[in-house]
């Protein structure tokens, strides 16, 4: 589906999501993992979940690592010696794991990620760590998506983003309908991809070519 977002709402989310907070300190949160164990029925004291607790607060501080991260840091080095180049640039197939808000089971897909360059490009690891930094957030996939084409918009200023993602959310496969296998398909166009069909199309057919 296409996602529009309003620009300064966009930017409220940003900003808010990776505010400088209060947080809980590792020992509280890994007091309320021993809670949750015995809410699901285990003993937090029998030898195997000993040090769950421990384990989990380490591998939420790595999971959840994108809200220590901000667009501009990461997309702030640009390059302008590119001869000339104005067509499109497309990193396709990127792979990303995030973490549904709802009810923070994983989202497993791949993102498909092209721009019109107006005058300089990025790293095209910048453009993977970006999927990366708005994936390592609680997400749903609609927002993930405008996120990430919005960001490169403003920081980069392109003449336009095209974003496409692709995914399996675990809070279908695993609970609920139990549908695995499912995938949901999200896009968002900013810039000359919003205005113009054919360079939507364009895009689209590039990586649909890519993936046969």
């Amino acid at each position: 589906m296409d996602q529009i977002v309003d620009k300064n709402t966009l930017e409220k989310q940003d900003n808010s999501a990776t505010q400088k907070r209060e947080r809980p300190s590792r020992e509280e949160a890994e007091a309320a993992v021993r809670t949750l164990l015995q809410w699901a029925g285990d003993d937090p004291q029998r030898e195997g979940l000993l040090d769950t607790p421990a384990r989990v607060a380490k591998a939420y501080g790595e999971i959840f690592s994108g809200y220590d991260e901000n667009p501009e840091d990461v997309l702030g080095r640009t390059f302008e010696e590119v001869a000339g180049y104005d067509d499109m640039v497309i990193v396709r197939d990127i792979p990303f794991h995030s973490h549904c808000e709802h009810h923070m089971v994983p989202i497993v897909g791949r993102a498909h990620v092209g721009y019109l360059p107006d005058g300089r490009v990025v790293g095209l690891s910048k453009i993977a760590r970006v999927i990366d930094m708005f994936g390592k957030r609680l997400q749903t996939q609609e927002s993930m998506t405008a996120q990430v084409a919005h960001s490169i918009q403003n920081v980069l200023e392109p003449r336009g983003v095209a974003v496409l993602i692709e995914a399996e959310h675990m809070c279908m496969s695993m609970r609920g309908i139990r549908k695995s296998g499912s995938t949901t398909l999200t896009t968002t166009f900013t810039g000359a991809f919003k205005d113009d069909p054919q360079e939507q199309m364009h895009f689209m057919t590039l990586v649909g070519n890519a993936e046969s």
